[in-house]
């Protein structure tokens, strides 16, 4: 097997061409046609990620973010970033990003995983792209049955291993109808209130975007990494379908930066 191999698989379920303009998902470092030796899946390439790939004798890390994602000038080792580059080419090791044309994608995106976690069904996209359907971002769905709002935000945070969830304040309404968007999802609020969406479940809302909500539904931040933590299983469980006898590993490293005083 060949780098490429893995590489076909994941843009055949997510396009390259499907990612925004500002992204750099793609082929970070190393080369297609390289050998392939065991593939290591993560959220964040990191340099602990790096070295945990190096032990388990992996030479491509199949990650959701780009760890270059603006413009390298110098490669010297100062910041994490080049650290990390470094790391990945002295030892043969392809780096390999799968971002917002995952994010874009309904069937088995980040945000279709999302969904699963919490029991969403009948899903749809959010903000369909242009001419489009099934492509876009964030996903509607709904719930079973109706739950009360604490209800909903004690399963949403079992369900993504929270830590906290800052939220907006309460309703007294029951929850059915949930937009969920994993990242930063701030962006999409318009599109959930024009969607009548009880709940929007997403990351990064900053302090004044929070007052949006006016109180037509309740905004629900569960953090970056706990909204896209998933993603690791998602992109683990595509390969092994197609590739079940090779070596496939899940990173070990945690490397959610935001860290929560309880």
């Amino acid at each position: 097997m060949f780098v490429r191999d893995i590489l076909n698989l994941l843009e055949t379920l997510a396009p390259p061409a499907l990612q925004e303009s500002y992204d750099n998902a793609g082929l970070i470092t190393g080369h297609p046609d390289m050998p392939l030796k065991g593939v290591l899946f993560c959220l964040d390439s990191t340099e602990a990620v790096v070295e945990e790939a190096v032990r388990l004798g992996c030479n491509l890390i199949v990650a959701h973010h780009p760890i270059v994602f603006k413009g390298l000038r110098r490669i010297n080792g100062y910041s994490y970033v080049e650290r990390t580059v470094i790391g990945a080419i002295k030892n043969d090791v392809a780096l390999y990003a799968i971002h917002t044309n995952l994010d874009n994608v309904h069937f088995r995106g980040v945000n279709a995983k999302i969904a699963e976690k919490i029991g969403l069904y009948n899903t749809r996209i959010l903000a369909p792209k242009q001419g489009f359907t099934d492509i876009g971002a964030g996903l509607l769905g709904a719930l079973p049955e109706p739950l009360s709002e604490p209800e909903f935000l004690n399963l949403l945070k079992n369900a993504l291993n929270a830590s906290c969830i800052r939220h907006t304040a309460l309703r007294g309404k029951p929850v059915q109808q949930v937009a969920v968007c994993g990242g930063s999802g701030s962006f999409l609020l318009p599109e959930a209130l024009r969607a009548n969406a009880d709940v929007f479940v997403t990351a990064d809302f900053k302090y004044h975007e929070f007052f949006d909500a006016e109180n037509r539904l309740v905004i629900a931040d569960v953090g970056h990494f706990e909204s896209e933590q998933y993603t690791i299983e998602l992109l683990f469980d595509v390969v092994r379908e197609k590739f079940p006898n090779f070596a496939l590993h899940c990173t070990k490293v945690n490397t959610n930066p935001v860290h929560y005083w309880v």
